[in-house]
């Protein structure tokens, strides 16, 4: 069976990088190939064939040095540690290695193995995000590499867009989100957390980090908590990541409603369940997403979103699609007393046209049967 390796410096765990990298390793499996992991960190645990180089690794929870970087080891991997991990590939994907110069001597690295790669493997540069779209990491121009035999790959039109200012052509391949999955379980996971029948469920199924906009969501949260006349809890599961940690523990030290940042994880639950037990999911981020995963994964779980606008955003609205404005708890309000099923509905078939396991699939044999 052909192998289809994928580098990253984490996988297997809650961010966006990963849970797509996970998308794409299923979709690759369903087209036949054998999946081989290699990062820095697999947060779930190896699994037989993948491979650890911690020279990969980042730190998570640290705050960007001034070129961006945050690797985890003294040194990086060596040219002679990636060539055996990728041994035998006939499919690459990179997963943000070479798109974000969080480990710069690892991007350097990679690059040169990739290309002295047999010329009949095939290499996918997975980009999420770009040096450019953070203001911490703008000054680096090195990332992504001009590598010839190379198909680069953005989550988003915006980025693709960039991309070609830059002299690299990309194709646009969406996020895509397994939409035949069942639904989670609603009231076990709320007796598990405490939340009552009539409280209001107001989750933010990401990390907590600065671009999140924690504040927001929480301003959000109050205002409904005053409309509604009911109590209203806040859930924030992901971890505190990229030195946030302090500031965090300031902005919900000082807020009126209940907070919650219990991991489904811990309870026996997933993110699905932690889905179903919400009344509303909030993403108020307004700058710095490739995607934004909640937007989607609310969708298919049949629950109300508040958002801000951010580019990526803008697309995914361009298509169709209708959300609630974070910004105007008076309408969030009466979109909680009122739900709004035809809305609902027609985000569900937006979903499904656009970014369902089908549609991956489908682009993935096309791309990895032509240069």
């Amino acid at each position: 069976m052909a192998v289809a390796s994928m580098v990253s410096f984490r996988l297997g765990g809650p961010d966006g990088v990963s849970v797509q990298a996970a998308t794409w390793g299923r979709a690759l499996e369903r087209l036949g190939y054998s999946l081989r992991r290699v990062a820095g960190e697999l947060a779930d645990g190896a699994r037989p064939g993948d491979v650890v180089v911690p020279g990969l690794a980042v730190a998570a929870e640290a705050a960007p040095g001034p070129a961006g970087q945050r690797p985890a080891a003294p040194e990086g991997p060596s040219a002679g540690e990636l060539r055996d991990a990728l041994e035998g590939s006939a499919v690459v994907v990179v997963e943000n290695v070479l798109s974000l110069p969080l480990h710069l001597e690892a991007a350097r690295v990679l690059t040169a193995v990739l290309a002295d790669l047999p010329a009949e493997t095939r290499v996918l540069l997975h980009h999420h995000d770009f040096a450019w779209q953070r203001p911490e990491t703008v000054s680096i121009t090195e990332l992504p590499p001009r590598l010839p035999r190379a198909v680069h790959v953005t989550i988003n039109d915006f980025s693709r867009r960039e991309l070609a200012e830059r002299g690299i052509e990309a194709v646009t391949v969406r996020n895509a989100f397994d939409l035949d999955a069942p639904p989670g379980l609603r009231t076990q996971t709320r007796d598990a957390l405490g939340v009552d029948t009539d409280d209001v469920l107001v989750l933010q199924p990401t990390r907590a980090i600065a671009r999140k906009n924690i504040p927001a969501s929480l301003r959000l949260a109050e205002g409904l908590a005053e409309r509604l006349g009911r109590t209203v809890r806040y859930w924030l599961p992901g971890p505190a990541e990229d030195g946030y940690a302090a500031t965090l523990a300031e902005v919900l030290a000082a807020t009126t409603v209940t907070v919650l940042r219990t991991h489904p994880g811990d309870l026996g639950f997933d993110m699905a369940d932690a889905y179903a037990a919400c009344d509303l999911v909030v993403f108020p981020s307004t700058g710095g997403e490739g995607f934004g995963q909640p937007v989607i994964e609310s969708v298919w779980a049949d629950r109300p979103l508040a958002v801000l606008s951010y580019p990526a955003l803008e697309e995914i609205v361009a298509l169709g699609f209708s959300f609630l404005a974070a910004d105007d708890p008076d309408s969030v309000a009466e979109a909680l007393r009122q739900p709004n099923a035809t809305t609902m509905a027609r985000n569900r078939e937006l979903a499904g046209a656009h970014f369902s396991m089908a549609a991956l699939e489908r682009t993935l044999r096309a791309l990895l049967r032509t240069r």
